[in-house]
């Protein structure tokens, strides 16, 4: 069974086409990468797989369900990191924690305390998260995602406002989780990260996949993703 299967996924804004029949397939144990840059469409595509939005047309299954008509059932087996989202305001990161696992119908078992050492800020679980600096805050929210160990992890931008020896422990455990036979969709803009870790990519560019490439296969031809990517967007 596929994780991720889109068939002619498309999401307007009246005129606007933020997303153009996106067609893709991603195995399980994948570690996936929806590599465009800045407004090409990779935020709306995870929106929509993680059910938080419609699409205007076109069907998408995740890990078996439907995320739009069977959301409780999709984010049960599912994490997800958002871009730009920041744990609400109002709650500890501890109260935070219990929130997403209510809302997933999952159980965390002990593992805060755990991720919380793991990302460095155990002594803020009990604060409240507004009095959180913005690099703690993302720690936060990549944990809420990871943390009931799904099977299916969805990352958008993982690394924004992390510090440089974060961000090599964060893709380190993206890179062992998916060793450990769960799939991770990642998106980013970064072709650095994507050749880094992904074993695959998609390139989309206005809304549209362009092309999907094998990472180790670019590699053994002695090509750089970047000069791969660069050909397609600029095609």
């Amino acid at each position: 069974m596929n994780a991720v299967e889109t068939e002619g996924l498309t999401k307007k804004y009246g005129d606007l086409t933020a997303l153009d029949g996106l067609t893709l397939e991603v195995e399980e144990g994948e570690l996936f990468g929806l590599l465009g840059p800045n407004g090409a469409g990779k935020s709306t595509a995870i929106e929509i797989l993680t059910g938080q939005k419609k699409p205007t047309s076109g069907t998408a299954r995740v890990m078996g369900a439907d995320p739009v008509n069977d959301p409780v059932e999709a984010r049960s087996r599912m994490g997800v990191l958002p871009e730009r989202e920041d744990p609400p305001s109002f709650l500890t990161p501890r109260e935070y924690f219990d929130f997403v696992a209510d809302v997933r119908n999952v159980e965390l078992n002990g593992k805060v305390e755990e991720w919380a050492e793991r990302l460095g800020f155990e002594d803020k679980l009990d604060a409240i998260s507004m009095d959180l600096s913005r690099g703690q805050k993302q720690k936060v929210m990549f944990a809420q995602a990871f943390a009931h160990e799904p099977e299916l992890v969805f990352i958008d931008e993982p690394l924004t406002n992390l510090d440089p020896v974060v961000q090599e422990r964060v893709k380190d455990f993206v890179v062992e989780y998916n060793e450990k036979g769960n799939t991770v969709f990642l998106s980013t803009h970064d072709i650095t990260v994507a050749e880094e870790i992904c074993s695959r990519v998609g390139i989309i560019q206005n809304g549209k996949l362009v092309a999907e490439k094998d990472v180790e296969a670019v590699k053994q031809d002695g090509s750089r993703l970047i000069d791969e990517f660069m050909d397609e967007v600029e095609a």
